[in-house]
């Protein structure tokens, strides 16, 4: 009787609920499952924060319905973090959107800023919500493709006249889900001067801009002079401070997308609620050292997997930035059929490439978010199978 929309018929299934439903067939016939593929901290938010979650939701007056716009001592809070990391002012009241998590925001973007049949240029292979978001709101994906032998970053140069005369958003995302790849500011200064050319707005999505390695750290696209013209960069706390399921981020940059965005949301959330919002703000003033522990962690399972993959025999550089690790799948295998293999053969969960587009077969991601025991116990697994395979 109720047929799905055509909206919905166009979607694939969505990546991680499909793997999720494999791995919990195998752990209900009694498989001890090790889950590499989704990118969920398994380290425990901070203390400090869930103090001042639980100090905050005492308070009757954070009881109520939420500001659609966030509270102001936390959008000052997050400007007065942003100048102090990327050297950017912003301003409180028109350059900053809390958002419920990064993924509402750019879910909602192409809402805000799209009109039916208008073309949004997505990263393939990349995060799926972009293509997602882009179809609910009428528009068209156009999927660029990230390639190893560019560093996985998009050939801006080679999109025609005519689809770019048709296209009204850009998304990139920085460091990069799922290859690991990090962009330089001659990267960001390049795709500022071509949406400017064009009249693209930009989505640079920096979920993992704090997650980085051997003294990285990541730039922001509004350092680049006129990015706020034609940018904006969403934000979020769930991978910086391991609180993927408290939902809170932000978006900042154009004035006048994040007002048309903001009347997106107004229409459809509620704002985030004032607690979570109370709990982030202490987030992003005191965490700084914190996170220095986090980064150890991450980086100390990065080290062991590059060591162990690479003692078994994949060719794989160790990522600069995220938590995953993005490997060719060897000869004879397509990443479908690899996954399924480390599922099977080995109770492990990888997610393949081709989940996030055509252009990401051939390879397969690997996350470090378990514990380094477990990792250790995967790297085992995968090289008795290896070994097997070979003999």
């Amino acid at each position: 009787m109720f047929e799905p929309p055509d909206r919905l018929k166009q979607l694939p299934p969505y990546l991680f609920a499909e793997v999720d439903r494999r791995k919990r067939e195998l752990i209900a016939k009694g498989k001890d499952v090790i889950d590499l593929g989704v990118g969920d901290p398994d380290l425990p938010s901070p203390d400090f924060v869930i103090q001042a979650l639980s100090d905050a939701a005492k308070d009757p007056a954070n009881h109520r319905y939420a500001l659609d716009a966030g509270m102001p001592v936390f959008r000052k809070t997050i400007t007065q973090w942003f100048h102090k990391r990327f050297g950017v002012r912003l301003d409180p009241d028109k350059e900053v959107l809390p958002s419920i998590g990064s993924k509402e925001a750019i879910a909602h973007l192409p809402l805000a800023v799209l009109n039916p049949g208008n073309v949004a240029l997505i990263p393939d292979p990349g995060y799926p919500v972009y293509n997602s978001a882009t179809l609910f709101a009428g528009g068209e994906p156009y999927r660029m493709p990230l390639l190893e032998s560019n560093d996985f970053l998009p050939d801006l140069g080679s999109l025609e006249e005519p689809l770019l005369k048709r296209a009204k958003l850009l998304y990139i995302n920085y460091p990069n889900n799922p290859t690991s790849a990090i962009a330089s500011k001659d990267f960001f200064v390049d795709v500022v001067r071509f949406a400017k050319k064009h009249q693209i707005l930009v989505a640079q999505d920096a979920a993992y801009c704090e997650v980085g390695f051997d003294g990285y750290r990541a730039p922001s696209i509004l350092e680049i002079n006129g990015a706020k013209d034609v940018c904006v960069e969403f934000h979020s706390l769930s991978k910086t401070f391991n609180m993927t399921g408290w939902r809170v981020g932000f978006v900042a940059g154009n004035p006048q997308v994040l007002s048309l965005l903001a009347k997106v949301k107004s229409n459809i959330d509620s704002g985030i609620f004032q607690a979570v919002q109370i709990a982030a703000k202490t987030a992003l003033e005191s965490g700084e050292a914190w996170f220095q522990n986090n980064l150890a962690i991450y980086q100390r399972r990065r080290d062991l997997v590059a060591r162990r993959l690479s003692e078994i025999g994949f060719k794989f550089t160790p990522p600069k930035a995220t938590f995953y690790c993005w490997l060719p799948v060897p000869p004879g295998y397509t990443s479908s059929e690899l996954a399924v293999r480390f599922l099977e053969d080995m109770s492990l969960v990888v997610t393949p490439g081709n989940g996030f587009g055509k252009y990401g077969e051939g390879y397969f991601r690997i996350s470090l978010t378990v514990p380094d025991v477990r990792i250790e116990e995967a790297m085992s697994r995968i090289e008795k199978s290896h070994k097997h395979s070979h003999s």
